[in-house]
């Protein structure tokens, strides 16, 4: 995946979310050199701006009402973050470490450094993009399996059935009805309380 994104770094759509000085023309002249699309902007945007891979924000602590909007926006859109900072201090330190930036840029803006940062944040990103789509997957599968195990409860105490027959009497119904013992457990489920709601309204 290294050799990948190293190649992919030609052509990443890099926003560069700081106030118009010369870092910034520094910023953006190695980031060119690197082979970056590069656009800039300034103040904070009230979103991520579609298609960026990678912002490089400037930490401003009189912006920082500004950098939480937009960090709280559409967080399915959010790219790789890089922080870029003037100080090591405790409360610049806070702020990065609130914002889940992946890695820090020094000012004064130097050449050296600036594509092991880039690396290494889009590898981190990605990866971390990956665990997300995991951890989602499992909760899913999880869900599932807790929907069924309900289903099976409530064929058994309302059909006298046993557990291996209610999880067949699932199965079967899921197959006639091609639907998965996901979606069959939900519409058991679902028309079970349907009744209780039934029989409570008589």
């Amino acid at each position: 995946m290294a050799i990948q994104i190293l190649r992919d770094l030609r052509g990443l759509r890099v926003h560069v979310v700081h106030p118009p000085d010369s870092e910034r023309t520094k910023l953006v002249e190695h980031l060119r050199r690197i082979g970056c699309m590069v656009e800039m902007q300034w103040p904070v945007p009230e979103c991520w701006q579609e298609g960026a891979d990678i912002v490089l924000l400037a930490i401003e602590h009189d912006m920082r009402t500004e950098m939480q909007r937009l960090l709280k926006s559409d967080v399915n859109r959010r790219p790789t973050l890089i922080a870029v900072v003037s100080y090591e201090d405790p409360s610049t330190l806070q702020l990065v470490l609130e914002f889940g930036a992946v890695a820090v840029i020094e000012r004064p803006i130097r050449p050296f450094g600036l594509l092991t940062n880039i690396t290494i944040a889009r590898s981190l990103w990605l990866e971390r993009r990956e665990a997300d789509k995991r951890v989602r997957k499992l909760e899913r599968k999880l869900a599932g399996i807790q929907r069924i195990q309900k289903a099976k409860a409530i064929l058994m105490d309302g059909q006298g059935l046993s557990e291996a027959d209610a999880y067949e009497s699932i199965r079967r119904q899921a197959m006639s009805k091609r639907l998965s013992m996901d979606d069959m457990a939900s519409a058991i489920i679902h028309a079970n309380e349907l009744l209780q709601y039934r029989a409570k309204g008589d």
